[in-house]
């Protein structure tokens, strides 16, 4: 599989767009436009790479540019593990094995607790909150994780939890951590606003 290096955790099911400007890599997507071959995405950070990734399939060319740059979408699909890189051609590529996805059961309660958990989050944020997007979701928890406070690395840890149990557990008790601290800057936001000036800012540091 070709391999994609960039400072992003992509999740199976998510849409991205990439904008190709490196030679390989134009060459790499020109391949993959060409015969219809997926590419796997994998973070790269700080010199080293993640032993994960998620494989992405090209929905759209977005533009093209005279010099051969382009602006795709991609979309995710299955999660790997890499097995063995391959560094003798233009690109990376690998040998991966990808991860069985097929177990989706989980607790209802846990899935219905996550997320009223991530509309808070979204309406905390200003976002449009609408619940029936998560209605038609297989495994909702790779649609919450790109958007409900992670980090890179948790972003990883979740790419890396087998199943769906496990990774919306994850995801329940990152929220339920994450979601008090929303909760008093969107306060102390309120405050500013309606006092119309920031004379207790910064607020006293906590103890401990």
């Amino acid at each position: 599989m070709p391999l994609f290096p960039l400072e992003v955790v992509f999740f199976p099911e998510e849409k991205l767009p990439l904008h190709i400007f490196e030679p390989r890599y134009k060459e790499m997507i020109n391949v993959c436009l060409e015969s219809g071959q997926t590419f796997g995405i994998v973070l790269f950070r700080e010199g080293e790479m993640a032993e994960v990734g998620c494989e992405a399939r090209i929905t759209r060319v977005l533009k093209r540019y005279e010099d051969g740059r382009m602006d795709i979408e991609v979309e995710g699909m299955r999660r790997f593990r890499i097995a063995e890189i391959h560094r003798d051609g233009v690109y990376l590529t690998a040998d991966v094995e990808t991860f069985d996805d097929s177990d989706v059961r989980v607790a209802k309660n846990l899935r219905e607790r996550l997320i009223t958990q991530h509309l808070k989050l979204l309406e905390l944020a200003g976002r449009v909150v609408r619940p029936t997007q998560y209605q038609s979701v297989r495994r909702v928890s790779f649609l919450i994780a790109h958007n409900a406070g992670l980090s890179l690395e948790q972003k990883l840890e979740v790419l890396r939890l087998d199943t769906e149990n496990e990774r919306i557990a994850f995801l329940v008790r990152h929220l339920s951590a994450f979601l008090p601290r929303v909760e008093k800057v969107e306060s102390f936001r309120r405050k500013v606003r309606s006092n119309g000036h920031i004379r207790d800012f910064p607020p006293p540091a906590e103890e401990g």
